[in-house]
């Protein structure tokens, strides 16, 4: 491989947070072991070894932490990880890293840990405070957003690269304008809006945080308009969606899988060594193998991967006569609901409304960016 990306669990389900929509949660509810504790120095370095045999001569590998809340596998930890990356990385291997955190245990020692070793982290704030506190409280119920406010200032502060990550909510849903602007008032140039999962065996769309289809759509042409009028007037802030839209609006691959249509794009690594094909399905059905037992390369060709891939080739079957294919391309199959013949995505109602909304909007950032490379 020539790259190889990986998602790595260092604390499996563990949170020091409470929020009341976490998927890592259910997930792990609805597995045989809900939580695999911390990784161990000789798991993390099996899985270390693993990805550089893995990555190709001249290759790269990305080291991506998520949960739970990883940084409750402790800063020594994460010392710990980097100083073995170092010690078995081939000189031909580029490695980079990256950070999910709810970002309550983030203090001076932590911040200038992750400028040294150049983490890219992603911060979760939930638009503005009253949404942030209502559904990202700590183990006692209360809100949050002043203690992340206070470890994105210190991330700023040793000028750590980092992005907001935002989850859309029915709540949040409702006021796109003010979920931007004050995800803009804090200083970041780089947003992601992810729609709120439902529960794994509940119907979609009853949960009190359920983000439902119109609602969806609403969002996503609401935060579009404000999104492009600051293209327009030349301030530009990143919205991961909405360039993927771009990028692929001029033929150009997009960074997610969900917008690509395509699964298999990294490797899922618990705490304790069992690896799995996505995020969403961290599940007892879809454990490839272990990364003290197993090649990640015999892991990605082995059945199970195979039939998690086969799967998410099938695409929703309205799929094949709508014109938005090339740019929503089905979407995420975690989304996909119905049978074998009706399969449709979840928020297809939403995409198909904003993309006839936007549609035109997103052509012309996109032949703009070709002429400004052409100059």
């Amino acid at each position: 491989m020539k790259n190889v990306n990986l998602l790595i669990k260092p604390a499996s389900s563990l949170c020091n947070l409470r929020c009341r929509y976490c998927f890592y949660a259910d997930v792990s509810d609805n597995r045989e072991v809900k939580s695999m504790g911390v990784m161990s120095r000789e798991t993390a370095g099996a899985l270390i070894k693993a990805a550089f045999a893995t990555a190709d001569e001249h290759g790269a590998v990305s080291f991506a932490f998520q949960g739970g809340e990883p940084t409750v596998a402790g800063l020594d930890f994460f010392r710990d990880f980097v100083a073995m990356v170092s010690a078995f990385r081939p000189l031909d291997r580029q490695v980079s890293y990256a950070l999910q955190t709810n970002g309550m245990a983030l203090n001076e020692e932590w911040t200038h840990f992750l400028k040294e070793n150049q983490f890219l982290v992603g911060l979760s704030v939930d638009g503005y405070r009253e949404l942030h506190d209502h559904y990202r409280v700590d183990t006692k119920g209360e809100g949050t957003y002043g203690r992340v406010a206070k470890a994105l200032a210190l991330l700023q502060k040793f000028e750590v690269e980092t992005n907001l990550l935002c989850v859309v909510t029915g709540q949040c849903a409702k006021h796109p304008q003010k979920t931007y602007a004050s995800m803009k008032k804090l200083g970041v140039r780089y947003l992601q809006f992810i729609p709120c999962l439902d529960p794994l065996e509940e119907q979609r769309g009853r949960a009190v945080y359920s983000l439902t289809p119109k609602l969806y759509g609403d969002f996503l042409c609401g935060l579009f308009d404000q999104w492009y009028r600051d293209w327009a007037e030349g301030h530009y802030t990143s919205v991961r969606l909405f360039d993927d839209y771009v990028h692929l609006a001029m033929g150009e691959p997009a960074s997610t899988c969900a917008a690509s249509g395509g699964c298999g794009s990294y490797f899922v690594v618990e705490a304790d060594g069992g690896v799995y094909p996505c995020d969403f399905y961290v599940l007892d059905r879809w454990r490839m193998g272990d990364v003290h037992t197993d090649s990640l390369k015999q892991l990605a060709n082995d059945e199970t991967a195979s039939e998690f891939l086969r799967q998410g080739r099938l695409r929703p079957s309205r799929c094949a006569s709508c014109r938005w294919v090339p740019l929503c391309n089905g979407g995420c199959r975690r989304d996909w609901t119905g049978g074998a013949d009706d399969t449709e995505n979840y928020y297809c109602e939403s995409f198909r409304r904003f993309f006839e909304y936007a549609a035109d909007r997103i052509g012309e950032i996109a032949w703009q960016e070709r002429r400004s490379r052409m100059r």
